[in-house]
């Protein structure tokens, strides 16, 4: 079995990383497991003390290190930056500290690489609420479970539960992650936007599965069109990032002219109906973040942090 690290970033959820890190104590697998935190807090440190209380009874050996500047993509790349320096592990599994996996993930994630020889793989996520929303998050992004069949797959746009060969790293300039989504998100993105146009092969592992926390904070309207905004605003940003020519740009905008001549209809029509009406309302905020990206705005969602 290869050698796998998980790579976990953490800012100030300490009662997630370690319903995170007791879960991979209780992986069913023979692989060679090791498990690095990054602490993006070097004020507070709350994921390092616990790592330190955990380490000596901890199944895997257990490692945290300290991110100093502030960012989701920084974190990243200190993790990037230690398991290619103090690591051989052939792959690297990323999830978050909301996030937590089944007993059968890991595994399940190597035979799905066994079988397509990709790359690297993304897996299922299914959403465990504090408080479950109603009717009208049907059709938004964050809450609806993330499955499809497994096998290979065109791209993968984030790091949610993904696992990595070494190889994708060691290959890239670096950093790995663009510092420019600090705080924005859509540093995954543009990470596998790059790692496609090297001809890397992905692929899709359904039964690799992590549950996802949704805490209160985050299960209500106005938190679900601003997550759809700062998709549409990341992935415009990513986009501009890439474009190979002024027409890549102009069917961009084609699709944002297209999505407010759709959906702006929908919303009039569907005023009664709740789960239509947010889906729409949805689409209509993400076209508008990518508007704004064109204007060179950038939305730091990850400057609030939910959950704890």
């Amino acid at each position: 079995m290869p050698e796998v690290i998980v790579a976990i970033p953490s800012f100030r959820r300490p009662q997630g990383l370690e319903r995170l890190l007791r879960a991979l104590e209780q992986l069913h697998t023979d692989a060679p497991v090791s498990v690095l935190v990054a602490d993006n807090d070097a004020d507070r440190l709350e994921a390092r003390r616990l790592c330190e209380r955990l380490q000596k009874q901890y199944r895997w050996p257990l490692t945290c290190i300290v991110a100093q500047e502030r960012g989701i993509a920084q974190a990243r790349n200190a993790l990037v930056e230690h398991i290619l320096t103090h690591s051989h592990a052939e792959f690297v599994a990323m999830l978050d500290d909301d996030e937590w996996p089944e007993t059968g993930w890991l595994d399940a994630f190597l035979h799905v690489q066994r079988v397509t020889g990709a790359d690297a793989l993304h897996g299922a996520v299914v959403h465990a609420f504090e408080n479950r929303p109603g009717r009208w998050a049907g059709d938004c992004h964050g809450f609806a479970p993330m499955r499809r069949r497994s096998g290979p797959i065109a791209a993968i746009e984030g790091t949610s539960n993904v696992l990595i060969s070494r190889a994708c790293f060691e290959a890239l300039s670096k950093p790995c992650f663009d510092p420019a989504f600090a705080l924005t998100g859509g540093e995954d993105r543009d990470f596998f936007e790059r790692l496609r146009r090297q001809g890397r092969h992905f692929a899709w592992a359904d039964d690799a599965i992590v549950h996802a926390w949704v805490p209160s904070s985050r299960a209500r309207p106005w938190w679900a069109l601003q997550r759809a905004y700062r998709t549409g605003n990341s992935d415009m940003r990513v986009f501009l990032k890439h474009r190979d020519s002024e027409v890549a740009l102009v069917r961009e905008l084609a699709k944002i002219a297209g999505a407010t001549l759709i959906y702006l209809p929908v919303l009039l029509a569907s005023a009664l109906l709740v789960r239509q009406r947010m889906g729409a309302l949805c689409k209509l905020c993400r076209a508008a973040g990518k508007t704004a990206a064109l204007f060179g705005h950038a939305y730091n969602e990850y400057a609030t942090v939910h959950g704890a």
